[in-house]
C-alpha cells in the first residue's frame, strides 16, 4: 500500500480538486485590449467592448490556479486609482498595443511607476504585446527596448505577442504566468 501511495502524486490531486486562488491585476493604457483579453480568457471568444470606466473582475481556472483577474480601466484619469488595486496582487498582466508605437513611451512610464510602488515590488509581470494581427505591430525586441524592461531588475517579466481578436498567444502567456506563480508559491 505504501508503494502504491508513493507513486500517486497526491499534491496533484489536491490541486485538481482544490485549486489555489490567485489575484492577478491587469493594467495598461486605454484601448490596449485589456478587456478583450479578459473575455478571451474567460469565454474564449472576442466580445465587442467599450472603454472600461472602473474595473471588470472575472475568475478563470488555468491548471492548478483559480485566477481572479482584475481589469482596471486605462484612461489617464483612472490610472491615478491603480494603486488602490495593488494590495494582495500575486501577478501583473500589463497590456500594450503593439500597433501603437506613439504611445509606447507612455506605457513604459506607467509600467515603471506601477512597479516602483512598494506593494508591486518583485512582482511577476506578463506583458501582452497585443494586436500583433494589425499591420505595423512592433517586434518583441522593440517592445522590450521601448518599455526598458532590462531596467526591471527586481521583477520577473515575459513579453508575449498576442491578439485578443484571434486568440494568438493568449494561452501561452497565461501558461507562463501560472508556472511562475506556482514556482513562487512552492519556494515559499
Amino acid at each position: 500500500m505504501g508503494i502504491l501511495l508513493s507513486r500517486v502524486p497526491l499534491w496533484g490531486l489536491f490541486d485538481h480538486f482544490f485549486p489555489r486562488e490567485t489575484r492577478v491585476l491587469m493594467l495598461g493604457l486605454d484601448a490596449a485590449g485589456k478587456t478583450s483579453i479578459l473575455y478571451r480568457l474567460k469565454l474564449d471568444e472576442l466580445l465587442t467592448t467599450v472603454p472600461t470606466i472602473g474595473f471588470n473582475v472575472e475568475s478563470t481556472r488555468h491548471r492548478n490556479l483559480e485566477m481572479t483577474l482584475w481589469d482596471v480601466g486605462g484612461q489617464d484619469k483612472i490610472r491615478q486609482l491603480w494603486k488602490h488595486y495593488y494590495r494582495s496582487t500575486d501577478a501583473l498582466i500589463f497590456v500594450v498595443d503593439s500597433s501603437d508605437s506613439e504611445r509606447l513611451e507612455e506605457a513604459r512610464d506607467e509600467l515603471h511607476a506601477t512597479l516602483a510602488h512598494p506593494q508591486m515590488a518583485d512582482q511577476i509581470v506578463l506583458i501582452y504585446a497585443n494586436k500583433v494581427d494589425l499591420p505595423g505591430s512592433l517586434t518583441t525586441g522593440r517592445i522590450i527596448e521601448g518599455l526598458q524592461l532590462q531596467a526591471l531588475t527586481s521583477s520577473r517579466w515575459h513579453v508575449q505577442h498576442s491578439s485578443a481578436a484571434t486568440g494568438i498567444g493568449i494561452l501561452e502567456g497565461l501558461r507562463w504566468l501560472s508556472e511562475r506563480i506556482t514556482a513562487r508559491r512552492a519556494a515559499v
